[in-house]
C-alpha cells in the first residue's frame, strides 16, 4: 500500500502518511455512526444521524422543499417524516455534503460548513465551558447539552425552543422573570419548516388560558381560563383514561403541559397545523402505527384568514373534495404562488391578474365592480352613514384605495387595501343576504356586448343536451321493456308510494308476482330480502334531505324524516361524504339488521344504493335517541326512575337477544346512548349496527383489523388490542347503565379528583355513598335506593377491567329481573387511580400474531 501510494504521487514522506492516518482516525473514530450522544470531541455529519436509547427518535440532516433544502431536525424512528423539531428553520440551505454539527470552543452545539466555518444555527447559551459537555437525544424526543459528569445540569434542551409540536413533557408557556415565551408555530406549508403564520401559545394579558392567532396580531381561538381543573375548550375526559393535561402557575412561570397515561401502548403529539387548526395525534404501537387525529379546533371556517389576500373560503367544503379547494381567490384575482396553493399554502394569498385604471395614475372612469353574493363581510370597513346603494358605489370608484363596498341598513361599509377572511355562505345560511361589490378593471369584468353571442351557444348546447337526452330516455325504455319481458326490470320501488304495512308498492297496475320481484332485491343472502327504493324518491320524501327535515347527525352522516303519501313517518339515514364507514359497514348493516327481529331493535324497512348514496329507511322514533333527553339539563325531568328502568331493562333484552337469541351471534361493538332509539312509547331500540360484527357458533373472542368506537364505551382489550367478545358490549352496557342512573356522560365528566364517570362511581361505592352517584332530578325515593344502588352495583360489574369479570348480558338480565337474589361484590376499577384502562399485557407473543389496526371513532359527541 505504501508503495501504491508512493508510486501515485499522493504520500512522499512518512510524516505526511501520519498526518494522513491521523485525519482518517478522526473521521472514523468521533464521528457519529449510531448511539444517542454527541460528545465534545465528535461531529455529526450530513449522513449520520443520532437515535434515542430506546430508538423512539432520530436526529440528523433532512431534506425539504424543491430544490431541497437542508435542515437539522428530530423525527420519529418508525416515521421518518413526522418532524417534531427543527433547528435552522429560518436559516434555509442549499443542500451541502460538508454541513456538520459540533461542539465550538465556548461549549455551544454549532451548525456550520467546512469551507465558511460560519456558524449557521447554535444553541446560544452562555455558561462555563466543562470538558465533559455532552449532548443527548432522550426518549421523550428533548435533545439536551448537558455536563456528562452530573447529567441533571442541563444547560440547553430542545423542549424550550419548540416549533410546530409539543411532545408530552414538554412545556409551553411563559418565564415571567424574563419575559420569554414558548410558543407552537405552524410551518408555512408541508415542504417549508419556516415559520408560518398560526401560532399558539399563553395569552400574554390573560396568562390563565392559551391562545390560536394569526400572523401574532388576530386571535380566532382560545382554550378558555383555567378552572383549576381543565381548560374549558380542550378535549376532558374522553381521554382521560390515555391524556392527561396540566396547567402550572406561580411567581416564576406559567405553563401547561400534558402526559400520556401509558407511553408504551401509543404515541401522541400536539401540532400546530399548517391549516391553522391545534391538531392531537396518536398512533398506537400495538395497532398498525399510522397516526390518526384525536382531537383538533377550530373549525376550518373559524381558522382567521385562512386563504390570504382577497382569497375566500367557501362553507360548503366537503371531505370529498380536495382540500386545496376549501380556498379560491376573488373573480380578477390569481394565487400569488400556484405552487403553494398546491401544498394548501394560501398564506400569500391572490393578486390581481389586470391592475386597476386607477392605478395607473389615470381617472379609473373604467374600473367597474363585481356583485359577490351571500359572503360574510371582512373586517376593517369604514361605514359611510345615509348612504343609498349608488352613493356607496360612487364613493368607492372615486377613492382608488377602496376595493370593495356593500349596502347595510344604516349606511354603507368600504374597504380599503387588502380583503381578509372572506367566506362564500350557503343559501340560507345567513338571516340576512349580504352582497359584496368588488371593484375590478374593466378587462376583467363580465362583457355584455357577448351577451347575445352567448346565448347563441347556450342554446346550442341545450338543443344537443335535450336531443341526446330525448334518445337516451328512447333507447332506456327499449332496455327497460325488454327487462321487463325477460323478468329483469330494475327493483327500484318509489318509497313515497310505498306500503310499508303490507310490503307492497301502491303501483296499482302490478300483480302479485311482478310487485314481489319490484319490491325486494337480494343483499348476498338468499333469505334476506329487502325494498330497494329510487335515490329521486327518497329525495323526494326527505324534501331533498331539507334542513327542516334533519333528525341529527351521526358519525357516519345525516338522518331526516321522510314522510309517505299514506301518511307513513320513516327515519332516512344518508352515508355521509366525510364518513369512515364504507360499502363494507354499510352492506354489513343492511344485512345485519335485515336478520333481527326483536322489539328492542330499530327496524329496518329497505334501503337505496344509487348514485354513489348508500341510504337506509327505517322506521321513525319520535322521541330520537337517549341521549336527546339524558343529557339536557331540561328534558332530564321527563325521564323518571320507572322510565329509566324501563330503557335499562328494554336495552339489556335487546343485547341478550344479539348475543344469544338471534339467528347468528353479533357483537354491536358501538353502544352508547345516541344509538338507542325511544319510539313514542319510551321503549327503547338498539341502532346503528355498521360496526358490529358476526361470531360463529363456537366463537367466543376475535381480534379485528379496525377500531371502531366511542371512546369512553370501549371496553379496555378492544381499546388497547384490538380483541372483542361479547363481554365488549357488556362493558359498554355497563357504561351506559351508570350513565342512565347519574344522568351524566362518562365522556365529558369531570368531579374532584376521578378522571371520568366510571372511577366516580367506584369511589363512592368504596365509600359506601352510592347514592350521592344518582341524578338529582330522580329526587330521594326510599322505595327505590334499592333498585338503584343494584343497578350500580350491576354497572360496575360490567366495568370490569378484566373481561373474564364481567357477567353475561344473561346474567345482567337476571339480575335486574330479581331484586333480591345477592349480586357479586365489584372489584376495583384501574380507572380509580387513573391508569389506563387495561389489566392485560398490550405486548402480543410474536410478530406473526401482532394485529393491524387503525383507530377509528364512529363519533365522539353524541349526536
Amino acid at each position: 500500500m505504501w508503495q501504491l501510494m508512493r508510486a501515485s504521487g499522493t504520500i512522499t514522506t512518512p510524516v505526511s502518511l501520519c498526518v494522513l492516518l491521523l485525519l482518517l482516525l478522526h473521521n472514523s473514530c468521533f464521528s457519529i455512526g449510531g448511539g444517542d450522544t454527541l460528545s465534545m470531541n465528535q461531529s455529526l455529519l450530513v449522513s449520520q444521524t443520532i437515535v434515542s436509547q430506546g430508538s423512539i427518535f432520530e436526529l440528523g440532516f433532512f431534506k425539504k422543499g424543491t430544490p431541497p433544502k437542508l435542515y437539522l431536525g428530530i423525527w420519529y424512528k418508525k416515521f421518518d417524516d413526522i418532524i417534531v423539531w427543527v433547528a435552522n428553520r429560518e436559516q434555509t440551505l442549499s443542500e451541502q455534503s460538508s454541513l456538520q454539527l459540533e461542539f465550538s470552543s465556548d461549549g455551544n452545539l454549532v451548525m456550520f460548513t467546512n469551507f465558511s466555518r460560519k456558524p449557521i444555527w447554535s444553541t446560544n447559551f452562555v455558561s462555563p465551558l466543562r470538558n465533559s459537555t455532552e449532548a443527548v437525544l432522550q426518549d421523550n424526543g428533548n435533545f439536551v447539552v448537558r455536563d456528562a459528569s452530573n447529567p441533571s445540569t442541563i444547560y440547553w434542551q430542545s423542549y424550550d425552543h419548540p416549533t410546530d409540536t409539543l411532545l408530552p413533557g414538554a412545556k409551553l408557556g411563559i418565564d415571567k422573570h424574563t419575559g420569554k415565551t414558548q410558543v407552537l408555530t405552524s410551518w408555512k406549508n408541508s415542504e417549508d419548516p419556516a415559520p408560518g403564520r398560526f401560532s399558539y401559545g399563553i395569552d400574554p394579558i390573560e396568562r390563565n388560558q392559551f391562545v390560536l392567532e394569526w400572523n401574532k396580531s388576530k386571535r380566532y381561538w382560545s382554550t378558555g381560563a383555567w378552572n383549576g381543573h381543565s381548560f374549558s375548550s380542550l378535549p376532558r375526559s374522553e381521554i382521560y383514561m390515555f391524556f392527561k393535561y396540566t396547567f402550572i402557575s406561580n411567581e416564576n412561570k406559567s405553563y401547561t403541559t400534558y402526559s400520556t397515561v401509558n407511553s408504551t401502548s401509543f404515541l401522541m403529539r400536539c401540532v400546530m397545523d399548517t391549516s391553522g387548526k391545534l391538531r392531537i395525534l396518536t398512533s398506537w404501537v400495538v395497532h398498525r402505527w399510522d397516526w390518526e387525529t384525536f382531537w383538533e379546533q377550530p373549525l376550518q371556517t373559524k381558522v382567521y384568514a385562512f386563504c390570504g389576500t382577497f382569497g375566500i373560503s367557501r362553507e360548503n367544503l366537503t371531505s370529498r373534495e380536495n382540500q386545496t379547494s376549501y380556498c379560491e381567490c376573488l373573480p380578477g384575482f390569481e394565487p400569488f404562488s400556484v405552487e403553494d396553493t398546491k401544498l394548501n399554502d394560501w398564506s400569500d394569498g391572490c393578486v390581481r391578474k389586470t391592475p386597476l385604471e386607477c392605478q395607473n395614475g389615470t381617472n379609473g372612469v373604467t374600473d367597474g365592480f363585481l356583485k359577490i353574493p351571500n359572503t360574510a363581510f371582512p373586517e376593517n370597513s369604514k361605514v359611510l352613514p345615509d348612504r343609498s346603494l349608488e352613493r356607496c358605489r360612487s364613493a368607492c370608484k372615486q377613492n382608488c384605495s377602496c376595493t370593495a363596498y356593500a349596502r347595510v341598513s344604516n349606511g354603507c361599509l368600504v374597504w380599503e387595501g387588502a380583503l381578509l377572511n372572506l367566506q362564500q355562505l350557503l343559501d340560507g345560511s345567513s338571516s340576512t343576504k349580504q352582497d359584496l361589490y368588488l371593484k375590478l378593471a374593466a378587462s376583467e369584468l363580465p362583457k355584455a356586448g357577448g351577451a347575445r353571442k352567448n346565448l347563441k351557444v347556450i342554446l346550442t348546447v341545450l338543443v344537443s343536451l335535450a336531443v341526446l337526452l330525448i334518445s337516451g330516455g328512447f333507447i332506456c325504455c327499449l332496455i327497460r321493456r325488454k327487462l321487463k319481458l325477460m323478468g329483469k326490470e330494475d327493483s327500484s320501488e318509489d318509497l313515497l308510494l310505498f306500503d310499508f304495512n303490507s310490503g307492497a308498492s301502491a303501483s296499482a297496475n302490478a300483480d302479485a308476482k311482478t310487485n314481489a320481484g319490484n319490491n325486494l332485491r337480494r343483499s348476498g343472502k338468499k333469505e334476506v330480502e329487502l325494498p330497494m327504493f329510487s335515490f329521486a324518491s327518497v329525495s323526494a320524501a326527505t324534501g331533498n334531505f331539507s334542513a327542516e327535515n334533519k333528525l341529527g347527525e351521526g358519525g357516519y352522516g345525516p338522518v331526516y324524516k321522510g314522510n309517505l303519501l299514506r301518511g307513513q313517518e320513516i327515519a332516512v339515514k344518508r352515508l355521509s361524504g366525510r364518513s369512515r364507514q364504507g360499502l363494507q359497514e354499510f352492506k354489513n348493516e343492511t344485512v345485519l339488521i335485515a336478520k333481527l327481529q326483536h322489539r328492542n331493535l330499530v327496524k329496518l324497512l329497505g334501503c337505496c344504493i344509487e348514485q354513489d348514496e348508500n341510504i337506509l329507511i327505517y322506521e321513525y322514533m319520535p322521541n330520537k335517541s337517549l341521549d336527546f333527553f339524558l343529557f339536557d339539563p331540561n328534558k332530564q325531568g321527563m325521564l323518571d326512575w320507572s322510565t329509566r328502568i324501563h330503557i335499562i331493562e328494554g336495552i339489556a333484552q335487546g343485547l341478550l337477544y344479539l348475543h344469544q337469541y338471534s339467528r347468528l351471534r353479533i357483537i354491536h361493538r358501538d353502544l352508547k346512548a345516541s344509538n338507542i332509539l325511544l319510539d313514542s312509547e319510551m321503549n327503547p331500540k338498539i341502532s346503528d349496527f355498521g360496526m358490529a360484527r358476526i361470531f360463529g357458533g363456537n366463537e367466543s373472542q376475535a381480534n379485528t383489523n379496525r377500531i371502531v368506537g366511542t371512546f369512553g364505551y370501549m371496553s379496555p382489550e378492544y381499546a388497547m388490542e384490538g380483541l372483542f367478545s361479547i363481554k365488549s358490549d357488556v362493558f359498554s352496557f355497563g357504561v351506559l347503565l351508570l350513565e342512565i342512573v347519574s344522568g351524566k356522560k362518562n365522556t365529558s365528566f369531570y368531579h374532584n379528583d376521578s378522571l371520568h364517570l366510571l372511577g366516580y362511581a367506584w369511589e363512592l361505592w368504596s365509600a359506601d355513598r352510592g347514592m350521592e352517584l344518582v341524578d338529582p332530578i330522580l329526587g330521594k325515593n326510599p322505595s327505590s335506593t334499592t333498585t338503584l344502588l343494584r343497578c350500580i352495583n350491576i354497572g360496575l360489574l360490567c366495568v370490569q377491567g378484566n373481561a373474564n369479570d364481567r357477567p353475561t348480558m344473561s346474567d345482567v338480565v337476571s339480575m335486574l329481573s330479581n331484586e333480591y337474589a345477592p349480586l357479586p361484590t365489584p372489584k376495583e376499577l384501574a380507572f380509580s387511580i387513573g391508569q389506563c384502562v387495561m389489566n392485560t399485557n398490550p405486548s402480543l407473543s410474536n410478530a406473526e400474531n401482532n394485529s393491524v389496526n387503525t383507530i377509528t371513532l364512529s363519533v365522539i359527541e353524541a349526536r
